[in-house]
This record gives structure tokens, sequence and C-alpha cells, in this order.
């Protein structure tokens, strides 16, 4: 005791030398031990850590049976929940993105708007990225995880009766939890994953999923290519009908006029006119000669007179047929039409046939743009290219059963040992010490709650009172 105040005098004569700011850096000065008072405690110190360690590993060696029957029940209990557990199996589809993204990839990240509550609130700047021109690889897997896409599987495959939901929000959402889906940022490959119960299933889910996302980007496709194709397909289906129409109109009109080639009809009656009218001339001169030799009943004037009479009824017959328009149906000349309405049939004929070949080279020239548009259109839809077909598994992906073996056995080893040196350390505890004599009492209020059971005569089971059960007895009676 003195010696403690001699220190303390000495240390306050130490600071009233050095005054009110003095130094005490020196731990040694303030505590008044040495360098070598230190080594000694810090070796009794270690000494006494040392035997510690020691005594907990000799008593979990003398408790090594209890250790190691309590890890072999944690490993078959664990075993036992590792078989009990369903299995799953995992099939995975990998999907090659677009060489080129197209320019309405942007217009079909807003058409997928439902995909929000997955993505979060960053849905306007995947459409900035893709306006600059970016993969899209997260385009494609919010179209995944949209409702329409989901709705698809769930409806397609009876996920609700699968997964014993109510409500298809929690369909969803376990639909969600079963699918994971993954972009490779450097090669822009997305990995489709899809775990079931069932193989089967699981290979079918994959392949649906690739299967709506084509369906999908081509229905929300609103590139200029495919716009373009639109306009066009519905103004061939209104230049093929005004065909049509010019066709028919064409064709009734020349069925009622005899009207096949106005020119060159009208050039044959013309010249079939003038070389009936020139032999009648060349039958009537030689008539004239022939009458200044011979008499009329001469064999040879009869023959031109008969000649000349076929030839000029003949001409009366064609002049008659192209004044009136009429002539009979097996006479040559029907198939001419009227030279005296050849000027209105021409007109009439002219502007039909113009419009028929107006619409024509409308329609052919329409044709070919459809065409190159509907080629345009199928360059720049952003169309799904299957990496890795989804297969059906043969392997289960859950659950992990040597992992959940081996860590039964290792709580059951570290949950054994715990108990070894807290049983030890609450037998080696004071019964007077306040703490253990709480705890106690703690549990004996509890054990007194709790029912006991016991077996009677016949082997069954009866609750015995407990002394709770007593005391509510007694203050009842």
């Amino acid at each position: 005791m003195e010696r403690v105040r001699s220190q303390t005098h000495t240390v306050g004569g130490a600071s009233d030398k050095n005054g009110p700011n003095g130094s005490f850096d020196n731990r040694e000065e303030r505590l008044g031990l040495t360098p070598e008072d230190e080594v000694a405690i810090g070796e009794r110190d270690s000494s006494v850590a040392r035997d510690r360690f020691i005594a907990r590993q000799r008593l979990l060696w003398e408790k090594r049976r209890f250790i190691l029957r309590t890890a072999v029940v944690a490993a078959l209990l664990s075993t036992l929940v590792a078989f009990v557990i369903p299995t799953r199996y995992e099939s995975t589809a990998r999907l090659m993105p677009p060489e080129q993204p197209s320019a309405g990839l942007s217009m079909l990240a807003a058409a997928t708007g439902s995909v929000g509550a997955q993505l979060g609130s960053n849905l306007g700047t995947v459409a900035g990225n893709l306006l600059g021109m970016k993969s899209s690889s997260d385009l494609f897997i919010g179209v995944l995880q949209s409702r329409t896409v989901q709705d698809d599987l769930i409806e397609k495959f009876g996920l609700q009766k699968v997964y014993s939901t109510r409500r298809i929000e929690d369909t969803r959402k376990k639909l969600s939890d079963r699918t994971t889906l993954n972009a490779d940022r450097k090669s822009g490959i997305i990995a489709i994953e899809v775990e079931d119960h069932s193989p089967e299933r699981a290979a079918g889910m994959a392949g649906e999923y690739v299967a709506a996302l084509n369906r999908v980007i081509t229905q929300l496709n609103t590139s200029s290519a495919h716009r373009e194709r639109e306009f066009l397909e519905g103004r061939l289906v209104e230049v093929k009908q005004d065909l049509e129409s010019a066709e028919k109109g064409f064709s009734k009109f020349a069925s009622e006029n005899t009207a096949l080639d106005i020119p060159t009809q009208g050039k044959a009656a013309i010249e079939g006119v003038a070389t009936l009218q020139g032999q009648l001339i060349a039958v009537e001169t030689e008539l004239q000669g022939l009458r200044q030799i011979y008499a009329d009943g001469n064999v040879r004037v009869r023959s031109a007179q008969a000649r000349m009479d076929e030839l000029r009824q003949e001409l009366d017959k064609n002049l008659s047929a192209a004044g009136t328009g009429r002539s009979d149906a097996n006479d040559q000349a029907s198939l001419l039409p009227s030279i005296r309405n050849l000027p209105i049939i021409g007109v009439n004929y002219a502007d039909l046939y113009r419009n028929t070949k107006i619409e024509e080279a409308v329609f052919q020239v329409l044709t070919q743009q459809y065409e190159l548009a509907k080629v345009q259109e199928a360059k720049e839809t952003p169309s799904v290219k299957v990496l890795d077909a989804p297969d059906v598994p043969d392997q289960k992906s859950f659950p992990p059963r040597a992992i959940i073996v081996l860590f039964g056995l290792i709580l059951g080893i570290a949950a054994s040992s715990y108990w070894v040196l807290g049983k030890h350390s609450w037998d080696q505890t004071d019964t007077n010490d306040a703490q253990k004599a709480f705890a106690t009492e703690v549990l004996c209020a509890i054990r007194t709650r709790m029912p006991r059971f016991t077996r009677n005569g016949h082997g069954s089971l009866r609750r015995v009172p407990v002394q709770s059960d007593l005391n509510r007895h007694e203050e009842s009676s």
C-alpha cells in the first residue's frame, strides 16, 4: 500500500514538475511497471489461455461419444430432409442477339411498359441506350419478364394448378423465382434458365419463352419498313379491286361491241369493202366489154353478169351491216364492228384500255415495292437466333443433397460441442452466482408451465398435473 502511494506521489510529483501540460506518454512510468513485469504478465496470460484451450480439447475428447452420436443423428436427419425436398430440374436456352439493332427498338421498349416492376425505374435509360445503338439484350430480357410473356406461359402450362396458387400475381411471382435471365455484357448472349419439378415441362417452358419472345417482337415491331409494308399492303388491295373493275368494264364493252382490237378490226373492215368494190368494178368492166362483142345470151356474158350480181350483193350486205351495226350472227361481217360507229367505239375502247393498263402498271409497281418492303422488314425485325436449344435435363439441379448432409453433419458437431462446453461452464459456475440463480428460476418456471405425460398401466399416455394446476385447484376449492 505504501508502495502504491509512493508511486502515486512520484507520478504526482512528475505532474507538478512538468506543470498542467506535462507529458504522460510513458506507460511504464504511469503504472509503475517495468518491461520485465509486462513480459511476465504476457507470458502468464498466454499460459492461462493455452491451459484453458487444452482443457476444452480434453473435455471434448472425453465427450467424443456424445459428439459422435449427435453428429450421426444430425447427418441422418439432414439426409432425410435432403431426400424429402422435391427435386427440381433446370433447362437452359441460349440466344444470340440481333446483328444490327433496328430503329424501332426504342418504341418497342416503350411498348413493353409492363416490365417496369421488374426492371425498376431505369426503362427510360434502357431506351436511351437502345437509341445509341447499344446491345438489345436488356430489351429482350425486359420482354421476357413482361406480363404478356408470363401470362402466355401460365395459360399454356397451367401453372396456377402446378404451383397451387389462387391469384395470378402469386403465380407470376413463383414463375419469376424459378426463371433466371442473364445477359453477357461482352458477347450479348442471353441465357434463359427455367427450373421445374418436371424435366419435360422445364424444357417446354424454356422453348415457349423463345417462341413468345419472337411473337411479341414481331407484333410490336414499329420500324419504317413495317409501316411501309402495311401501307403497300392496303394499297395493293385497293388497286387490285380497281384493276378487276376496269378489266370487267373493258371486257363487257368489248363483248357488246365486238371490239377486240379496234384499229386492226377497222382496217380489216375497210380493206374488205374496198376489195369487194374493186372486184365489182373489174367485173363490170369485163361485162361491158363482153356485151360489145357477144349477145346477152352468151355463156360468158351470163357468167360475168352472175359474178357481178354476187359481188354487188356481197358489197351491199357489208355496207348494210356497216351502216346499221346489225348483221347475222353467222355472217363473217359480224366479226367486225360497224364502220359508222368506229370513231365512237374507238374512243371508248381507248379510254377503257388505257385505264386497264394504268391499273395493271400500278399493281405491278406496288407488288414489287411490297416484296421489297417485306424483305426490308425481315432485315429490320430483331429476330431471335437460338444458339442452344433447350433440352430435357436428366440431372437434378436442386436440392444439393451432398451439401445439405455435410452442412447437417457440421452443424451437429458444432451444436454438440457447444453444448458440452456450455454445460461444463454451467456446472463450474458457483450456485450463488446471480446470473445462474436467475436462469435456474426461469427454467423452473418454464418447466412448471409445461405439461408432462406418463404411461398408465394400459400402455397409453396420460397427462400428469403440474404444480400450477394443483395451485389453481386449491385456489378454486
